[in-house]
Formats: structure tokens, C-alpha cells, sequence
């Protein structure tokens, strides 16, 4: 499995500028941290959207938003996954994964799902 990815600075950045309005000084730190997560959440181009500050603020506010809704999505569906298997229904429970794994971008995060989906196949 995949190490779990460390979002935290992300976050703290994108809340900073993107929430707070502080402005974004584009440090090779910073531009590290962009392309890492960037190439994390499985965004394309990256290189080309730090050339410009609408570029960088649209890379950061993508990521961040990816990072966030796949979390959500997982989240919810792990919630109700372990509600259908605990009743021995499975198929609805592998549904909830294929229904993730369907519209899911960030690798991490589908990897998390195929994997729930790995370990229901001996199950009814």
C-alpha cells in the first residue's frame, strides 16, 4: 500500500492564502510542496500553472478541493459500507466502492477503496 500522503502543510497554506487572503510568496519550499501534491492528487501540468500567481492559486485551490472531496466521498462511503456489510449485504456494500472507485481521482484514495473492495471478494 501506498505511504499516506501528509496534506498538512497543503492545507495550512491553502487556508492561509486561499481562506485568509494572505499573499502567497512562491519559495522553491512552496513550489516543492505544489508539484508533490499536485502529482498526489493526480494533476496534470502542474510545471505550467506555477508560471503564473492565477495559476499557482488555481493549482493550490484544485488540490486542496480534491484532497477534500475525495476524503468526503470516502468517508461517507466507508460509513455505509460497514452498515451493509454488518447486515450481510455485500453487493450493496461492493457498490458503494465501484460507485467511489467510478468518479475517484486521487490515488491514494482509490487505492483505500479498491482495497476495501479486495478484501469483500470471499465474502457473499
Amino acid at each position: 500500500m501506498t505511504e499516506r500522503p501528509q496534506w498538512n502543510s497543503l492545507r495550512a497554506l491553502s487556508h492561509r492564502v486561499l481562506r485568509n487572503g494572505e499573499p502567497l510568496v512562491l519559495t522553491e519550499e512552496v513550489r516543492s510542496l505544489l508539484l508533490k501534491t499536485a502529482q498526489e492528487v493526480a494533476i496534470r501540468d502542474a510545471d505550467a500553472a506555477l508560471a503564473t500567481d492565477e495559476g499557482v492559486l488555481a493549482l493550490m485551490h484544485e488540490a486542496t478541493r480534491r484532497i477534500t472531496e475525495g476524503s468526503n466521498r470516502l468517508t461517507d462511503a466507508l460509513h455505509v459500507m460497514w452498515q451493509h456489510q454488518r447486515v450481510g449485504d455485500y453487493d450493496s456494500a461492493r457498490k458503494l466502492m465501484r460507485d467511489v472507485l467510478a468518479v475517484e481521482v486521487v490515488p491514494y484514495y482509490r487505492e483505500l477503496a479498491q482495497g476495501q473492495l479486495e478484501d469483500m471478494d470471499d465474502e457473499a
